[in-house]
């Protein structure tokens, strides 16, 4: 028997992306042939489904390598197959692994992720969102490459993440995950990872509009430049105040504080302005956000906000129905954070790389489980409640001579869903 009978509509989602396959593909195995039990697709195989499962470290091997709904994940015998791998055989595995194949893993990850949706979506979206995000990663050891970050007051990995939406549906899908030394800026990177999420979004859908949104840490020149370089692209960024925006804020202000003192509540008025930093080579739009924050007991707290963009629309659309819309990308940090991406205790840098790319893999078919449980009362839950509700199932495998039978509960709250979702993953009703 297994707790984990549900996993088998992770296999049907990763069936949709072969994303283990293709990462696989990216790695060259050097050990002799004749001494090998578990090839490199099935070791990704057996660390993506055990993520997935809510076992993000090496060591839950030992306790798995005889499930048999984990065997069947890896296509083997149930009963008779070969057990899984050990957690000294998944470490090594995970120090093997050099930077060039890691980039390549990331470029698979990517390219899988963009193709099942543009042929969910038959190739025609009108437009394509990106968005690029850093998180901190804290470390606790002598991780290669963990520097102190004054931001986050601690010691720390900065990894990036990026994610994409299509025309105006709700979930933001992860494309990208970088992993970073502590102690560079938000936007290190950024760039590249721009460059090449467009290539492949206007490769897959030649007429689409792309809008890129981002966080203050990311409004550098060499970043400005390359969006506005870029034919046919949107951009919404968010810039720190200084100085001299707050000075062209202040008309904007003066209002908001005589409304904030009128109604005794928060107030905020939208304008905007033409302005240049010192190292830019041109003037840029800048909305504007004046805002007197009212709280009870408390003084008036003033919070201009400042974002930089290409776009048209007027100042208020723009950053509440626009920029605005990028604060669900902090769920999506959290939900990869619960699937502990952050599980970054290996000493090599390049291991802890490749970890990142794991847990993204198993967040990425977490999130093909979301949307094959659209039109339910689970469309949009957690990945943690999709863990809960639907793979950590009861299960008992039963082997004959013609077939192996998987038997799950007849009854649980969440049945329903469950065969929905079953349905949507390419089961065969019967």
């Amino acid at each position: 028997g297994s707790s984990d009978g549900g996993a088998v509509l992770l296999k049907a989602a990763e069936r949709r992306y072969g994303l283990i396959s293709s990462m696989a593909d990216c790695l060259f195995d050097r050990r002799q042939a004749g001494k090998v039990d578990h090839s490199l697709n099935d070791l990704i195989a057996q660390r993506v489904f055990s993520i997935g499962c809510g076992y993000a470290d090496a060591n839950d091997s030992a306790r798995l390598a005889a499930d048999p709904m984990h065997k069947m994940l890896l296509d083997r015998d149930p009963v008779t197959g070969l057990d899984m791998a050990s957690q000294p055989t998944l470490s090594r595995f995970e120090n093997a692994v050099g930077p060039r194949q890691l980039y390549h893993m990331g470029a698979a990850l990517a390219e899988s992720v963009i193709a099942r949706h543009a042929k969910r979506l038959h190739h025609r979206a009108r437009l394509v969102t990106i968005d690029l995000d850093p998180t901190d990663d804290p470390t606790h050891g002598a991780q290669q490459l963990s520097f102190f970050n004054s931001h986050y007051d601690n010691a720390c990995y900065l990894p990036m993440m990026g994610f994409v939406t299509f025309n105006d549906e709700a979930e933001q899908y992860l494309c990208a995950a970088v992993l970073r030394p502590g102690n560079v800026t938000a936007a290190a990177g950024a760039v590249g990872m721009l460059r090449r999420l467009m290539a492949l979004v206007r490769n897959s859908f030649p007429k689409v509009r792309i809008r890129v949104r981002l966080d203050g840490g990311f409004a550098n020149p060499e970043l400005l430049a390359f969006l506005d370089s870029e034919p046919g692209v949107e951009y919404v960024v968010a810039m720190a105040s200084n100085a001299v925006l707050n000075r062209k804020a202040e008309e904007d202000m003066e209002v908001a504080r005589l409304l904030a003192g009128l109604t005794d509540q928060t107030e905020h008025v939208y304008g905007e302005t033409h302005y240049a930093a010192g190292s830019w080579k041109r003037e840029r739009r800048v909305i504007i956000k004046a805002e007197v924050v009212r709280a009870e007991d408390k003084a008036p707290k003033e919070n201009p906000r400042f974002v930089i963009t290409n776009m048209k629309q007027t100042p208020q659309w723009l950053y509440e129905e626009v920029y605005c819309q990028r604060g669900e990308i902090e769920n999506r940090i959290k939900e990869l954070h619960a699937m502990e991406i952050d599980r970054t205790s290996c000493s090599r840098f390049w291991a802890n790389q490749f970890r990142v790319l794991l847990t993204a893999a198993a967040y990425v078919l977490m999130q093909e489980l979301r949307l094959s449980a659209a039109g339910t009362n689970c469309a949009r839950a957690q990945v943690w409640t999709l863990r809960e509700r639907f793979l950590k199932l009861g299960a008992r495998v039963m082997i004959s001579v013609r077939r192996m039978v998987v038997h799950l509960p007849q009854s649980f709250p969440f049945l329903a869903t469950f065969r929905h979702m079953a349905l949507e993953l390419g089961t065969s009703p019967g």
